[in-house]
């Protein structure tokens, strides 16, 4: 067991304090990178789709506003059917917004495909999701919140890299323009920086290092899909989280599912990012955020640290679900071993 909840030096030499990863975890881990499938490096002059393939968009200047700021990257911008859909709180049936998803990775002009917002609708469609076909059409897809279900649903059954990160009706600073641009247009590994002077500091729960592949995203979407077949093996993962709006009770909730599904008994490291507005209704008859993480993430005994820059907040960075990364969790970063685009 705690064999694959130790820092596995990439270089393949082993300090003598580091654990040995047996042999054949290792070929298995090896094994699962050669099968992974980046996409094509985002670049100035590509045309790339905005799509809602969850919630209906209600303030349709926030469709112009991210067009602007798509196109200031020189990216030329299509707009789906969705954007301007209302079916109920959905950006139109399940049916329309499966079909525009799987129609733009059909389509060869285009070349990332960007979500207006989250809300609630992914896991609905989910079973609509052509997969063969998204395999032979790798492309950039990034969002986060309620988009995490399509994050790890497509990760998982084509091995394709995809991006937790801002959404369109996220904000789009400086600092989540730069993390976006290492990590889908550049062909290098990236590290994440410090948080930015005036975020809250870095908070350890276990110090030491971890390696394993970046899989996460929302916390409640994730534990919803417990016991569905579009999450992954989480053996040798370093498993990432955010929150918003969430009493800390339901936290202890949803990482008690994990706990009792085997998630948190497998993961090799664990980082949790912002939990936004995640207050008690009566501080003094409950836990703060801050306990119910100790109690869930201390006794694992694994790397684990929260406050990283992920979540509903304004700088963002932009997170490949798949990517082999090491995290640090003394000083709380994240870096990648691998590029996430090609």
């Amino acid at each position: 067991m705690s064999s694959r909840r130790n820092f596995i030096r990439t270089s393949g030499l082993i300090t003598a304090a580091a654990l040995i990863t047996p042999l054949n975890a290792i070929e298995q881990v090896q094994e699962v990178e050669s099968t992974k499938i980046k996409p094509p490096a985002l670049k100035a002059g590509d045309t790339v789709a905005i799509t809602s393939p969850a919630g209906a968009v209600w303030d349709e200047n926030q469709i112009e506003t991210f067009t602007n700021i798509l196109k200031s990257f020189g990216f030329n911008v299509v707009h789906g059917k969705t954007l301007k859909e209302k079916f109920g709180y959905f950006a139109g049936t399940d049916e329309l917004r499966a079909n525009e998803l799987n129609a733009f990775f059909a389509d060869k002009k285009i070349k990332g495909i960007f979500c207006m917002k989250g809300g609630w609708g992914c896991a609905r469609i989910l079973d609509k999701i052509d997969y063969e076909m998204i395999k032979k059409n790798p492309k950039v897809l990034i969002g986060f919140s309620d988009i995490t279900a399509l994050l790890l649903a497509i990760t998982h059954k084509t091995n394709l890299i995809t991006f937790h990160g801002p959404v369109g009706n996220s904000g789009w600073n400086d600092f989540t323009k730069n993390i976006f641009t290492n990590v889908t247009m550049v062909t290098k590994p990236f590290n994440f920086p410090e948080n930015p002077i005036g975020e809250d500091k870095i908070v350890t729960i276990n110090a030491g290092k971890a390696r394993g592949e970046l899989v996460g995203g929302n916390l409640t979407v994730l534990s919803a899909l417990i016991g569905s077949t579009y999450l992954p093996d989480w053996k040798n993962k370093i498993l990432f989280l955010e929150e918003a709006k969430e009493e800390p009770y339901s936290i202890d909730r949803m990482l008690t599912q994990l706990k009792l599904s085997g998630v948190l008994d497998a993961i090799s490291g664990f980082v949790f990012g912002k939990c936004a507005k995640c207050l008690a209704e009566e501080p003094l008859k409950a836990f703060t955020f801050h306990e119910v993480i100790l109690q869930h993430i201390k006794p694992l005994k694994i790397p684990a640290f929260y406050g990283a820059m992920i979540g509903h907040i304004e700088n963002k960075l932009t997170v490949p679900l798949g990517i082999q990364a090491i995290i640090d969790a003394d000083k709380g970063i994240i870096s990648l071993e691998e590029s996430s685009v090609v």
